[in-house]
């Protein structure tokens, strides 16, 4: 969910907002609604907001006046006003979109797709990094490393010690967990094959890639079959055969 703060002084336009936003993007939920600018930085201190709709010509502290006091800006804004003059001001904040009152149904629901793109994109960017600095950090077993999984739908950061296999469908890749879990990646599993080639993950078959601390029992055969450890059995080709072996005998003691 998207969290916005809305902020103007006309409780006509905050309801008329409100409404419109309801009615078309289920993805935001409003926590605060403000009619000053004093209040404005109050609710915002509060809620940690990732959008805020904000109105410029307000009785006594202005919006510029508001970001200028906030300083720190860690929000996206789209500024909502009757007067177009402050358009290139605005933008100097960086807006998502400078909406003018009236507002257009059509217009404000395009505002909020385009803030919510750029929101995710800073999040996963941020989740990634998150992700890298605490792979970078000492560790003594490489299942403690965190993986970002970009989706369709969002993000997800995983240990690696969670996955337990991963397996090819066209240009994506399912990743399988121990808790009946799969999360469908848009990355094709050579990409993930490189990635974690050094994290004791081998792809054991055209369609998979295993996480070889999840082995839990090998049966010969031509190339033989895996069963990991959420008892899926998984056809190790037979020119992956020799390599799979000799892998679990460097991890495992026999």
């Amino acid at each position: 969910m998207i969290r916005a703060v809305l902020i103007d002084d006309e409780i006509r336009l905050l309801n008329s907002l409100q409404t419109m936003l309801k009615r078309n993007c289920p993805q935001l939920e409003v926590v605060a609604v403000c009619r000053s600018a004093d209040e404005a930085l109050i609710k915002i201190k509060e809620t940690n907001p990732d959008l805020v709709f904000l109105d410029i010509a307000m009785p006594g502290k202005d919006g510029f006046a508001l970001l200028n006091e906030i300083g720190d800006i860690r929000f996206r804004i789209i500024f909502v006003s009757a007067h177009d003059e402050y358009s290139l001001r605005a933008f100097k904040f960086s807006a998502v979109d400078y909406l003018l009152k009236p507002v257009a149904e059509d217009e404000l629901v395009a505002a909020v797709k385009k803030a919510e793109q750029t929101i995710f994109q800073e999040q996963t960017l941020r989740k990634s990094v998150e992700a890298l600095m605490h792979n970078l950090k000492p560790q003594t077993n490489t299942q403690e490393k965190k993986l970002c999984l970009v989706t369709l739908a969002g993000f997800h950061v995983v240990s690696l010690s969670d996955i337990v296999y991963c397996e090819a469908e066209g240009p994506y890749t399912n990743f399988y967990f121990l808790k009946d879990k799969r999360i469908c990646v848009s990355r094709p599993l050579v990409d993930f094959e490189l990635l974690l080639w050094d994290d004791n993950f081998l792809r054991v078959h055209k369609s998979f890639l295993i996480n070889l601390y999840h082995t839990r029992e090998y049966r010969r055969g031509e190339g033989g079959v895996v069963i990991m450890s959420n008892d899926a059995e998984i056809y190790v080709s037979r020119r992956k055969k020799d390599i799979f072996l000799e892998k679990i005998k460097n991890i495992f003691k026999h």
